[in-house]
């Protein structure tokens, strides 16, 4: 893969999961851009990596196998700088419906985008750490990644989500994912590039996360 390293043994787990043990997963992506999109075969207009990704928005696609994006936004601070650009979370009814996704032929039209304008992602397998009452929106949201496990209690204003695995990955493994919104840019701790923790906020343009984390 061009832009990251895929764990096959996630991705056996993900496709071949007993149904009985298979349910909701959220689908945590964390994404930098090229600076201009590189298509196979070269020619066309020049493109930024962002406006190929825009054009990639499998949302379509989504609402075909039941999943549902919970948001989108562009990154606004991070613990460090230039790391990332872009936040977008799918939930999707079944871990196997991620997997066969990716063998559509209407996603793989869509794919190419991605493939041209992705710099590189880590896209981390997320479960509820426990139940959520109904969020408080706010303006910015702010995902902290961290390798180790932590206790996070949920209120309306704080997501908890444990880590079940990593899709596609840097060689980092993560454990657990705070998520927070608030009404201004929150301070961002430093985090070392390439270390253990990652923090993001992102300015929510798509945020449908209340809904859907309180529903089944």
């Amino acid at each position: 893969m061009r832009f990251g390293k895929i764990d096959f043994d996630y991705a056996a787990d993900l496709a071949g999961r007993d149904p009985a043990a298979d349910g909701p997963i959220y689908m945590v992506n964390f994404m930098k851009y090229k600076t201009v999109a590189e298509y196979r075969g070269g020619g066309g207009v020049a493109i930024s990596g962002i406006e190929a990704d825009d054009k990639y928005s499998p949302v379509e696609v989504l609402k075909k196998i039941g999943a549902h994006v919970a948001f989108h936004g562009k990154v606004v601070a991070q613990g460090a700088d230039g790391e990332w650009d872009r936040m977008g979370i799918v939930k999707y009814p079944t871990r196997r419906s991620f997997i066969e996704m990716q063998d559509r032929p209407d996603f793989k039209e869509k794919r190419v985008h991605k493939d041209a304008g992705m710099d590189y992602t880590v896209i981390v397998g997320a479960l509820p750490a426990a139940s959520h009452s109904p969020i408080r929106p706010g303006r910015y949201v702010m995902f902290d990644l961290s390798a180790s496990p932590r206790d996070v209690a949920p209120s309306g204003t704080t997501a908890a989500f444990s880590i079940e695995g990593t899709i596609i990955h840097d060689d980092r493994r993560w454990s657990s994912l705070a998520v927070s919104w608030h009404d201004e840019v929150p301070s961002v701790p430093a985090c070392a590039r390439g270390g253990n923790r990652m923090v993001v906020v992102a300015q929510a343009e798509i945020d449908r996360w209340s809904d859907l984390l309180t529903s089944p």
